[in-house]
């Protein structure tokens, strides 16, 4: 054998071997964070005098059996901490953490330090963010892939990270550098779409957004001040009409018909079967956001509550 084949052939054999550790890691995370969370902005509030109220949060949800707190808004590791501290079994992740805000280095660090004093309940999740929303923001997908580069020579595994993508080709992106794939913003088709690019290993779990209201006007009334921010965002916009929405169902804060389709409201029996459309689309896991019409930084504990019993 040539020199340039065995070289070959131990690049295979690595590549192989990283492969089978990131869906091993895949594997143990679907596990870890069973079929629901809770995905709060308040959960990753910096503000000292909340500090004790996350803690205490974060202690409920485990009790109440949720597997997963998914921190909203470009959260980081530091953000993660105090609920980890709080816990000993709950899964905590970035949802998302933006990839201009945050250098790969010292994200890589971060995540080592969180990893050493709690072993395996860290999900790094990343994102490309938003033109609007990101002075930097150029060529989103190969910048994405570089900031893996740069994790993956830090010794971050790639199991250990998942990516808040909405289009096939970061779709394909979770699969082949991740543990899988966070959407937001999200339907059960979509879900279905999403399984079908990442295979069958990967984590898929789509945030998704609960009204706990039985009125239509109030609940939607409350969805459509909730999605005003997104309908101005290509990103979202885009994926909506990939979906088979239209220019019309964007308009106006959104048709009923678009509402619908990404809030579940009503009793306790339709919101059941709205978050089990996307288990049956494929989804591994689904992480609950509450839409009340409160500040975007609290803490719902008592929807979280009556969430939690419901799905039992």
């Amino acid at each position: 054998m040539s020199e340039s084949t065995s070289n070959a052939s131990t690049a295979e054999d690595a590549r192989t071997a990283k492969d089978a550790r990131t869906a091993k890691d895949a594997r143990t995370a679907k596990e870890r964070i069973g079929r629901y969370g809770v995905w709060s902005v308040g959960l990753r509030s910096e503000d000292p005098a909340l500090r004790g109220g996350i803690g205490e949060a974060a202690a409920e949800l485990e009790q109440l059996g949720y597997g997963a707190a998914w921190l909203g808004g470009s959260s980081a590791a530091r953000h993660a901490a105090p609920l980890l501290e709080a816990t000993s079994r709950l899964t905590v992740g970035t949802s998302i953490q933006s990839i201009w805000q945050y250098d790969a280095e010292a994200s890589a660090a971060a995540f080592a330090r969180l990893e050493a004093a709690h072993p395996g309940r860290f999900l790094l999740g990343l994102g490309a963010s938003h033109a609007k929303l990101a002075d930097q923001y150029r060529r989103p997908y190969s910048s994405l892939a570089a900031y893996l580069d740069a994790l993956d020579a830090a010794g971050v595994p790639a199991g250990r990270r998942v990516l808040a993508a909405l289009g096939p080709k970061m779709l394909k992106l979770s699969a082949d550098r991740a543990a899988g794939a966070v959407p937001y913003l999200v339907t059960p088709e979509h879900t279905a779409e999403a399984r079908g690019i990442l295979g069958e290993e990967p984590l898929l779990a789509p945030e998704f957004k609960v009204v706990l209201e039985t009125d239509p006007v109030r609940a939607r009334t409350l969805a459509r001040e909730s999605l005003a921010m997104y309908l101005t965002l290509p990103n979202y916009t885009n994926s909506f009409l990939r979906l088979g929405f239209t220019e019309d169902d964007l308009a106006a804060g959104g048709s009923d018909r678009l509402i619908d389709a990404l809030y579940a409201w009503g009793d306790d029996d339709r919101i059941r079967e709205r978050i089990t459309a996307f288990h049956q689309a494929g989804a591994d896991h689904v992480a609950l956001q509450v839409v009340d019409g409160g500040a975007r930084d609290s803490l719902p504990r008592e929807a979280w509550r009556r969430l939690a019993a419901l799905l039992v």
